[in-house]
């Protein structure tokens, strides 16, 4: 069975050839097609074909954005483009998806098939694993519990409602059967609910693992970052909402951080995981959600990215 595995590029540089360099190293790995979607703002490509000479990289070309591509709103533009433009080209059986920041343990890529043939012959459409921070700083701390302390471990085998496109792997004919949702950008929450929508399940284990990287993180980017994710986060749920629905999530935003908080704590209480290092970064952490909440809320009454 072979598997495709699309990376993402996120941080690019050190990140990448990390990421890249640690699917070179996959230890019994089935066969392997690592595609590597690059545009005109990414630099250095050369030097990786050089230094990774299987795999394959791929020229998407320059890209009209609806917001100035430095900043975090045209980041998560490209992100998506250049992970829908992955999945297209893919031809694998499975087809996985990684980003340049999450490095993938050494046995992750056979792991994954043996996922698979486990699970998927039960239905799951798709399945996702555990992401582990790599960097023990606070700011990286801060950001890891944000985004994925529901992935942290221990984690429980079985259906999930939420799996992470930094860690996932899809049956090719599930892809295709849902390209109308992903082919020009892939957004995760848009595809899942979908898939979850016309009858399919997620998955998740705790056997696919990878470990997070974020270099050189200054909380003047983390806070452009999660101003504009989470305007993004609302303006994919405000497609699928009722006007009176928008209102009330509006309202509700105050509350947010709040509540966001203590479902880390309660997550963390339930795992028995990393509750010291979210005390410690608790500031760092409420003022992360805080900008987020913030940035769903424009997201809510606008409706636009």
């Amino acid at each position: 069975m072979k598997l495709s595995v699309v990376v993402t590029i996120v941080d690019d540089g050190s990140a990448l050839h990390r990421c890249l360099a640690a699917l070179a190293a996959q230890e019994t790995s089935p066969p392997l097609e690592v595609l590597v979607p690059y545009d005109t703002t990414v630099g250095g490509i050369e030097e990786l074909r050089a230094a990774f000479p299987h795999f394959l990289f791929l020229d998407i070309g320059a890209h009209r954005l609806r917001r100035a591509p430095a900043s975090p709103a045209g980041q998560h533009e490209l992100i998506d483009i250049r992970r829908a433009a992955g999945l297209r080209h893919a031809s694998g059986d499975i087809i996985a998806m990684l980003e340049d920041r999450g490095g993938p343990r050494s046995t992750w890529a056979a792991k994954v098939i043996m996922a698979h043939a486990r699970v998927a012959a039960g239905g799951a459409a798709a399945i996702g694993g555990a992401v582990e921070n790599g960097r023990d700083r606070i700011l990286n701390w801060a950001v890891y519990f944000c985004d994925f302390a529901k992935y942290q471990l221990p984690l429980e085998e079985g259906p999930a409602a939420w799996i992470t496109d930094v860690n996932l792997s899809n049956k090719r004919e599930v892809l295709q059967r849902a390209r109308r949702f992903w082919e020009g950008r892939y957004h995760e929450t848009t595809m899942h609910w979908n898939l979850r929508r016309h009858g399919e399940e997620l998955w998740i284990t705790p056997e696919l693992v990878v470990d997070q990287h974020r270099d050189n993180l200054t909380i003047g980017s983390l806070l452009a970052e999660r101003l504009a994710w989470g305007r993004l986060f609302a303006c994919t749920r405000v497609r699928e909402m009722s006007p009176a629905g928008r209102v009330g999530l509006s309202l509700l935003t105050p509350l947010l951080p709040a509540l966001l908080f203590l479902r880390l704590l309660r997550l963390s209480f339930e795992k028995r995981s990393n509750l010291g290092r979210l005390v410690r970064a608790a500031p760092v952490t409420l003022l992360l959600l805080t900008v987020w909440s913030l940035g769903e809320l424009v997201g809510y009454v606008t409706g636009t990215e």
